[in-house]
C-alpha cells in the first residue's frame, strides 16, 4: 500500500471550544499515539484527510514541526447525519513493525442455485500484518457454496507476511436458507376457523 502525504500542524489548545474551531477553520483534530512516547496532538486539513481515509488502513506520513511521522489510523470519529469528520486517532508505525488491522472481506462468486442468503459473521477480517504491508482487502469465493455451508477464517487465503489476528476456526460468512412465509391463503383459512368456533 502507497504510503499518503499529508501536512498536519501542532495543536495546542484543547477542549470542545478549540475542536469546534479548528473544524470551522476546516481542520480535523487528531491524536498520535504509540511507542511509549507521549500523545501528539496535531491538526489536518479536512479534505486532505478524508481522501486519504477513503482507503481502509491507510498508510499515513505526517509532517508537522519539521518532524514526519507514519501512522495508520486507529479510530475514526464522524458526525452522525452528515458524517464529517470530528475526530481521529492514528497509531504511530515503524517500517517492519507488526500491526493489527482489520481488512475488509471481498465476496466474489454465486451461491449455488436456489433461495440462499450469504450472512457476513464478521465485516472485516482481524489480522496482523507489516505496518508499510497491509493489504487493502481480502477476497473470499463463495462460488458453488448451499445452504448450511460456511467459510471459517483459516480457509482465506492471506497475502504474503500476514497471519491471522483472530481463532482459526472462526466463522466469517456461511450460508443459510431463505426464510419463506407461509402462503396468505392459509393464514386466512386458519383465521375463518378459529371466528367460527
Amino acid at each position: 500500500m502507497a504510503e499518503v502525504k499529508l501536512a498536519a500542524q501542532v495543536r495546542t489548545d484543547f477542549g470542545k471550544g478549540a475542536a469546534r474551531r479548528a473544524r470551522r477553520a476546516d481542520l480535523v483534530p487528531a491524536v498520535i499515539y504509540g511507542h511509549g512516547a507521549e500523545p501528539q496532538h496535531v491538526a489536518i486539513h479536512n479534505h486532505a484527510l478524508m481522501m486519504a481515509l477513503k482507503t481502509p488502513n491507510a498508510l499515513i506520513r505526517l509532517d508537522f514541526d519539521g518532524k514526519s511521522e507514519l501512522v495508520i489510523p486507529k479510530a475514526v470519529q464522524r458526525e452522525a447525519i452528515r458524517q464529517f469528520l470530528v475526530h481521529v486517532d492514528f497509531l504511530a508505525v515503524k517500517k517492519g513493525e507488526k500491526v493489527s488491522v482489520e481488512v475488509p472481506i471481498h465476496v466474489e462468486g454465486d451461491l449455488a442455485p436456489g433461495q440462499h442468503v450469504l450472512e457476513h459473521v464478521l465485516n472485516a477480517l482481524p489480522i496482523e500484518a507489516e505496518a508499510t504491508h497491509i493489504p487493502e482487502s481480502v477476497t473470499v469465493s463463495v462460488a458453488g457454496l448451499e445452504a448450511g455451508a460456511s467459510v471459517l477464517a483459516k480457509d482465506i487465503a492471506l497475502p504474503s507476511g500476514s497471519a491471522l489476528a483472530v481463532e482459526d476456526d472462526a466463522v466469517v460468512l456461511q450460508v443459510v436458507a431463505a426464510q419463506v412465509e407461509a402462503p396468505a391463503e392459509e393464514a386466512a383459512e386458519g383465521e375463518g376457523e378459529g371466528a367460527e368456533a
